[in-house]
């Protein structure tokens, strides 16, 4: 271990704001440290770096207290990227870079040539080299932000800490900074430990996220098991939504809208799915915060696997049979439960020609029928034109009609006319 915070205690004046932590940073590791505003982060931060002493506790560099080292000792091997820049005197670019170095040298002893080799590859890795020359009080907020990075690489750092060190940068620059990151710590061993608010930034980066809570660790691990569903309700007290691209992919996080969840969350819509129709519709309405269920589909049909993976409710038929007549009363059992049925606009076969059956005698009965009549229905009838026989029926019958996914969500959220056939 590189690092090791022992039951450290701090804050500022008579308030503790940082109660009790302790962790373990290995050496190449990249630590995101997360939390709500005002749970510690900052805090944290700056008794691992030398900046804040602890009331109670140590924090050992290689087993060494770090308040009990030489400054100027601790600076050849921790370096540190504030969160306010602070860059507030004309000065250029290379000579802010330049002050990196100052620990390596002694005093009154000017850079030499490998001095500045170390600055010009610390500003080139950062993309500012072409600034070198700039004044810093010309710079904006994301180019001054890269400059206090060179500046920090400069000090040639065993650990680099950094706080928020993307917040104001644009995406590609964002991207860049933690590609630097992962690839000082791959290639030379550096260690960084970093507070970000972004928790999607952080899941794609970080080898573990360290979550703090009311000035307390909560939990500690790598992305996969720290960021769920749950554990942002608690300690964040918002909804989202976990979604991985693979099975133990990393954790990617959506929002899932206040208002949203607010009016759609006990309203239930089934939706007759099917032949790769309803991927849109199925993240719009996981959007929006419905119940949905959705049926009859075979099993390992593309929409079949997407309800699988958002969580739906699913009736299904086995690969590549007609649909029996259980799976047919189980679907119409959805139906009748739902608030909204919906038809996209899928093929039909005699294997799923039962769907077809089932909206239409639930519209008769009078049950809220959307359908999307997105393309013409003689070009996905397989049936000889018993499909085209029945949808023709079900226009006639009290629907809601309309054109695409978009405007079936509109039905929905705002509530509409029936249409009169």
């Amino acid at each position: 271990m590189i690092l090791n915070v022992l039951g450290v205690t701090c804050g500022y004046g008579s308030s503790a704001v940082l109660s009790d932590a302790t962790l373990q940073v290995s050496k190449g590791e990249l630590l995101g440290i997360v939390g709500p505003n005002g749970s510690g982060k900052s805090t944290l931060l700056k008794a691992m770096s030398r900046v804040l002493p602890p009331r109670h506790g140590q924090v050992l560099l290689q087993e060494e207290d770090i308040y009990k080292m030489r400054p100027a000792r601790v600076a050849r091997r921790l370096a540190v990227v504030p969160q306010e820049a602070g860059l507030d005197f004309p000065f250029t670019v290379e000579d802010i870079v330049m002050m990196g170095r100052i620990p390596h040298l002694k005093r009154f002893q000017r850079e030499g040539p490998r001095d500045r080799e170390i600055v010009q590859e610390a500003m080139r890795r950062t993309n500012t080299l072409d600034l070198a020359q700039r004044l810093v009080t010309e710079l904006s907020g994301g180019e001054k932000q890269r400059v206090l990075i060179a500046r920090a690489l400069a000090q040639e750092p065993q650990v680099l800490f950094l706080d928020e060190p993307t917040s104001s940068l644009d995406l590609n620059h964002q991207i860049e900074i933690m590609e630097l990151l992962n690839k000082l710590r791959f290639a030379e061993g550096l260690t960084a430990v970093m507070v970000v608010h972004d928790l999607n930034l952080a899941s794609q980066y970080c080898d573990k996220l360290l979550v703090l809570k009311n000035g307390r660790i909560y939990t500690a691990g790598p992305p996969a098991e720290v960021l769920t569903e749950e554990l942002i309700r608690e300690v964040y007290g918002c909804e989202v939504r976990i979604e991985k691209r693979y099975p133990g992919g990393r954790p990617m996080l959506f929002i899932q809208p206040l208002n949203h969840r607010h009016n759609t969350s006990h309203y239930r819509v089934h939706v007759v799915g099917g032949g790769g129709s309803c991927g849109l519709l199925f993240h719009y309405l996981q959007e929006l915060g419905w119940e949905v269920s959705t049926g009859v589909i075979n099993i390992g049909d593309s929409d079949w696997q997407e309800a699988r993976r958002l969580g739906f409710s699913v009736v299904e038929a086995p690969p590549f049979s007609e649909i029996g007549p259980e799976e047919d009363q189980l679907n119409r059992q959805a139906m009748l439960q739902a608030d909204y049925i919906i038809l996209p606009p899928i093929p039909f076969g005699s294997g799923n020609l039962p769907n077809l059956k089932a909206v239409l005698e639930m519209a008769e009965l009078g049950a809220p029928v959307i359908v999307i009549d997105e393309r013409d229905i003689a070009e996905r009838d397989y049936t000889g034109g018993e499909a085209c026989e029945i949808y023709r029926k079900l226009l006639k019958s009290r629907i809601y009609l309309v054109e695409n996914a978009e405007q079936a969500m509109a039905v929905m959220e705002r509530g509409a006319e029936w249409v009169d056939k």
